[in-house]
This record gives structure tokens, C-alpha cells and sequence, in this order.
């Protein structure tokens, strides 16, 4: 392990429940923390574009843990990191679901009497989501106990505009025989946020590459609409769960229809679907307030919930 410090967060790298190393970030708080937050961003990014976010929470009382999924970021880019076999966009639902498990069950060991969250973004909002729904290992039973709640941003549970059926059995068929074969998912720019300033750094990203395996896309899609049609009936009804959604989200990918579908169907005691007027995809990179607003959604839904745990819990 490596790990150097930053004003705001400290970034190591650790190995997976395989061995592949992961960059990872940890945002500390400055007093003692009231709950953990454990994130999983999007396709085709890299926590690197949650510095602000994550800050936020640190901030307010959230140790916030991150990490460049597998595939992606400098997990997958980083030449003097790198575990050998690393590539972009080279990643599975088997191992993305492995991989948050080991990361849910590291956060418990070093954070043995804390509340853990768990939030994604938009493929990372239908990895979360899918997560305590999952009836077959990875992940066990056990592990979506940890759970004190999930929060999905933008979920990809169905695209947009849906990709046609030629073409997705083209691609799950041809990822059985070339799983790791690279595949453009080329998104426009321009309906991610609305900041002008947010798409020119995305293009001038070097950590970000609009490409996948195409394991990783046939999975992506899979997985959403596993959920929506008939994953959400294993939903634990004691988990609280919270939805994020902009209403003008207007990326290739991403269906708000979907999103409040699957709100609606899932059996959860206590869950909030918050629809973000004329917002696009990416909340937390939105302009005029929006992601101040979010951010401060976000952190009072963990909060709240947090305080609702017995001081001398034992998990």
C-alpha cells in the first residue's frame, strides 16, 4: 500500500479481493465523523471529479471513501500503479459487485461502530441499487446488512433512448467470445451539465475515455433492467433508499421515467424520490445552486438517518 495526503483527502493504493490495485481516496473529517460514506461513480470517469463533493461531506460530519472503479480512472491508466491486466473499460458485474462488498467490508473493519452509506452516480446508481438486490453471491446477504441506507444520482436502470435490440444481442452475444474487446459509448458533452466550464474539463480530461469493454456495456445495460423488471422485488424493506433525478437529464442514457418507476415499485419503508427541476445528468457539476442544493440533500438524508442509530450500536 501507498498513500500520500492532500489538504482534503489522503490517496492510497490498495489492493481488491483479487489483488488489483485500486486508487482510492478518503476524505477525512476534521472531528468525529457520524457516518461513512462509501461511492461509486459513473461510467467513463473518475472520483477525481468529486473533490468538491466529497469535501462537503468531510465538512459537515461524513468520512467519505472512493475509489476508481476497475476499468476506469487511474486504476486503469496510472503506468506506475497499475496491477498488470488493468485496461479501460476491461470490467464485469461480477467483479463491480465484489468490489463493493470488499470495500463495504474494509470500511466496517475501520469503522466498526459507524453508520455506512452507500451512493453511486449513474452506472455507479445502478450498481448501489442493485447491490442489496442481488439473491445469488457476490454479494452475501451479510454484507447488504451494513447497509444504513443507499442514495442514487441519475441511476442508469433504462437508457433514454434504448439502444436497438440488433445491436444489444450483437453485444452480449460477441462479449462472450471477446469480453474485453474495446466498444465506443461515445455520450454528448453538452447534456451532462449545464456549466460550460464542466464540459471544456471534461474534454480536456486524460482520465476520461468514452469507451468500454463489451462486457462491461452488455452488463451496464443488463444489470438496469434486471433491476427495474424484477430485482426490485428483493428490495430490504428496512433499508432506506434515496433518489436524485434531474428532469431535463437529457444523456443517451439515463430515463428519469425509469428512475421513478423503479422508486415507485420498490418496497422500502422509508424513501424519497427528489426530482431537481430543469437539471441535467451530472447534479453535482450543475450551475445556479443546483449542486450546493444536492450536496446538502445528500448530507441531511445520511445525517438524519445516522442519528437515528442506537449510540451503542455493534455492528
Amino acid at each position: 500500500m501507498s498513500s500520500t495526503s492532500r489538504n482534503s483527502f489522503t490517496e492510497a493504493w490498495l489492493s481488491g479481493f483479487d489483488g488489483v490495485k485500486f486508487y482510492t481516496r478518503t476524505y477525512y473529517t476534521a472531528s468525529s465523523a457520524q457516518a461513512v460514506l462509501l461511492f461509486i461513480h459513473g461510467f467513463a470517469e473518475h472520483i477525481g471529479r468529486y473533490e468538491w463533493a466529497h469535501a462537503q461531506c468531510a465538512i459537515k460530519g461524513i468520512t467519505v471513501f472512493s475509489f476508481d472503479q476497475r476499468g476506469f480512472g487511474r486504476t486503469a491508466l496510472d503506468s506506475s500503479h497499475k496491477s498488470k491486466g488493468s485496461a479501460y473499460g476491461k470490467t464485469d458485474l461480477h467483479s463491480q459487485m465484489r468490489d463493493i462488498e470488499w470495500w463495504l467490508k474494509y470500511l466496517r473493519n475501520q469503522n466498526p461502530h459507524l453508520p455506512i452509506f452507500l451512493m453511486g452516480h449513474s452506472m455507479g446508481g445502478a450498481l448501489v441499487l442493485a447491490f442489496p438486490t442481488r439473491t445469488t453471491a457476490p454479494p452475501a446477504k451479510e454484507s447488504a446488512e451494513l447497509l444504513s441506507g443507499v442514495i442514487a444520482s441519475s441511476p442508469l436502470v433504462l437508457q433514454h433512448v434504448s439502444t436497438s435490440r440488433p445491436v444489444r444481442f450483437l453485444v452480449d452475444n460477441l462479449s462472450k467470445i471477446a469480453p474485453n474487446m474495446p466498444f465506443d459509448a461515445s455520450l454528448p458533452n453538452e447534456f451532462l451539465s449545464r456549466d460550460p466550464a464542466v464540459i471544456a474539463a471534461l474534454e480536456a480530461d486524460p482520465l476520461v475515455m468514452q469507451k468500454g469493454s463489451l462486457k462491461c456495456l452488455s452488463d451496464m445495460l443488463n444489470v438496469g433492467e434486471e433491476l427495474y423488471e424484477r430485482d426490485y422485488l428483493n428490495w430490504p424493506k428496512d433499508l432506506p433508499v434515496l433518489f436524485v433525478h434531474g428532469d431535463a437529464d437529457k444523456v443517451r442514457v439515463t430515463s428519469f421515467g425509469a428512475a421513478q418507476d423503479l422508486f415507485n415499485r420498490l418496497q422500502a419503508m422509508d424513501k424519497i424520490f427528489e426530482t431537481v427541476k430543469d437539471a441535467y445528468h451530472e447534479l453535482v457539476h450543475e450551475p445556479d445552486g443546483v449542486k450546493e442544493r444536492f450536496m446538502d440533500s445528500c448530507i441531511s438524508w445520511i445525517l438524519e438517518r445516522a442519528a437515528r442509530q442506537p449510540s451503542s450500536v455493534q455492528f
